[in-house]
């Protein structure tokens, strides 16, 4: 008899096979159902408590399982999806969950029959393609500059949000704000950076109606001097400084020695001097108001308060990069180097206001700028972070269609469209991947069935009557009008969804069944690897001569 061979020590677990398998698809469900109730617009919210005790209210998908800590590593990589997709075009980030879940769900009675995953995948991957061969034929081409059309859209998009029953406002807000940052590349491309240059203000207090998009900047600061300086300039000349407006400090520390009293004034002098002539300088182009990243001196404050000029201090430098996006201004890292070019001449209205308890500068009436900020007004701080999570899905949406104006059908129309379609084309397949390609056309009736399900509708007959209305392939505008439960025509109601969000949403969705197919062993147990020399802690730790002087001396 052969002795067994150890080829794994005691401390790891292995499990192989269809064991696992079972348990992926078993995590990916879980975390599917978790959030299957999001989807939609008669969707459920999930409050969820953080570490630190603070409670996080949504249905958005992604804020959901960011927040969940979560042990089986298939189900992290499930949550790895709904990331992408939020990073990647903002919205579908539910959708991609439940879909995913669905194509492993089906998946399962394949693996009992001891299909091989690799064959699985490759009908998965044929069904991708013609999904989205499917989704090119139904899109159909927006005009960018139809406001209403653009609106429908938005709407539909954060219909299934918490704040839908403020209607058009975030839909507006959104489509303001997108509209605004736009840059044409050129070639009919537009670049829009919801990132950089949209900043979202929350400010507790007041209505929800009070939200509005500027058409300029606002921060959370005031003048330097409130008293003395002006608080509200019309048609301001601004100038943006990176640099500090008081006496240099030197790099490496210097002592002068001075013998004579007189000596120590001439040094306080030239500091004065360097100041003024940095006032000066920056006086010369007469703004009305200069903002700057970094510190400004008293006696700095004294020269621009007495020139009549408004001055800002220690701005964040994102900030600040919208202000010179917004007024036209060039921000400038040394005042001897400023030009007439560099002041922002676009904006029309400074003003500080006071907004419940704190002092907010408004930079806004700006020509054409090119940034902007979104002003959210709530009673409470979970219901703004709420809707903040919500403006920034229909302004990635607003983005995705500025982008690429291309529209597919929403309420789960499109899903069972290809879904007929897929189911067609399978009779044309040979060889054993046609179940699974069957298998991964009946997945994608899992959207329009819990939109069903949430709507609180029969679904079965719901949904028998809607794959006979998409038998052939037709009626690719029928589904589920989401508040209802009926069936409808996504047309005149317009529920709509961006083409690159649904082509992501199926994308991310096979990709991530495949994998977690393909994976058919698990070794957990795994230790870290400890740094070499940390290996033995258990002998005593012996001091050399190079750390003998540190603190830990023997007390006397």
């Amino acid at each position: 008899m052969q002795s067994p061979v150890l080829v794994l020590k005691d401390s790891l677990t292995r499990e192989s096979g269809s064991k696992v398998h079972h348990a992926n698809i078993q995590a990916s469900k879980a975390v599917a159902d978790i959030i299957r109730t999001t989807l939609g617009p008669r969707s459920m919210l999930k409050m969820l408590l953080d570490a630190t005790g603070g409670i996080v209210v949504t249905n958005d998908g992604n804020a959901i399982l960011r927040e969940l800590d979560i042990a089986h590593p298939a189900a992290k990589s499930m949550i790895e999806l709904s990331r992408t997709q939020d990073e990647e075009v903002g919205d579908g980030t539910t959708s991609v969950i439940v879909l995913a879940g669905e194509m492993l769900h089906v998946a399962e009675a394949f693996i009992d029959k001891k299909y091989h995953p690799t064959v699985i995948c490759r009908a998965y991957n044929k069904a991708l393609e013609d999904a989205l061969a499917v989704l090119d034929k139904i899109s159909m081409s927006i005009d960018v500059n139809d406001r209403s059309m653009m609106l429908g859209l938005v709407k539909s998009c954060i219909g299934t949000k918490f704040t839908s029953q403020f209607g058009d406002l975030i839909a507006d807000l959104a489509l303001d704000a997108t509209t605004i940052v736009g840059v044409d590349l050129g070639q009919g491309i537009r670049e829009v950076d919801i990132k950089k240059y949209i900043k979202v203000e929350k400010i507790p207090g007041g209505q929800l109606e009070d939200s509005k998009v500027l058409k300029g900047v606002m921060f959370n600061k005031d003048v330097v001097v409130p008293g003395k300086m002006k608080r509200k300039i019309i048609n301001p000349r601004i100038i943006l400084l990176d640099c500090p407006l008081e006496y240099k400090k030197g790099e490496n520390q210097t002592n002068a020695e001075l013998v004579r009293e007189e000596d120590w004034a001439v040094l306080l002098k030239m500091e004065e001097e360097y100041i003024e002539n940095l006032c000066v300088q920056i006086l010369k182009f007469k703004p009305d108001l200069v903002i700057t990243e970094k510190g400004l001196s008293d006696l700095a404050c004294h020269y621009l308060s007495k020139a009549g000029v408004s001055a800002i201090r220690r701005l964040r430098k994102t900030d600040n990069n919208r202000i010179a996006k917004a007024c036209g201004a060039v921000i400038v890292n040394r005042p001897d180097e400023l030009q007439e070019s560099d002041v922002g001449t676009g904006a029309g209205l400074f003003e500080v206001k006071k907004i419940g308890d704190e002092f907010f500068a408004y930079i806004v009436d700006c020509k054409d700028p090119k940034a902007c900020t979104v002003l959210l007004r709530g009673a409470s701080k979970d219901l703004l972070n709420e809707v903040e999570r919500n403006l920034q899905d229909a302004m990635s949406v607003a983005r995705n269609i500025l982008k690429h104006p291309k529209l597919v059908p929403g309420g789960g129309a499109t899903e069972l469209t290809v879904s007929a379609t897929l189911k067609q084309k399978s009779s044309s397949i040979e060889g054993i991947e046609k179940w699974p390609y069957e298998a991964a056309a009946v997945a994608f009736e899992a959207i329009p069935r819990t939109l069903a399900q949430n709507c609180g509708v029969n679904v079965i007959r719901t949904m028998t009557a809607l794959q006979g209305k998409h038998a052939n392939g037709e009626n690719a505008w029928t589904g589920i009008d989401g508040n209802s439960g009926e069936i409808a025509d996504m047309k005149e109601l317009k529920i709509w969804d961006a083409y690159n969000v649904k082509a992501q949403t199926f994308k991310t969705a096979i990709e991530a069944a495949c994998m977690l197919l393909r994976i058919d062993d698990i070794v957990s147990g795994i230790k870290k690897r400890q740094a070499p020399g940390a290996s033995q802690p258990s002998k005593p730790t012996v001091e050399t001569e190079g750390d003998a002087d540190n603190e830990q001396m023997i007390p006397e």
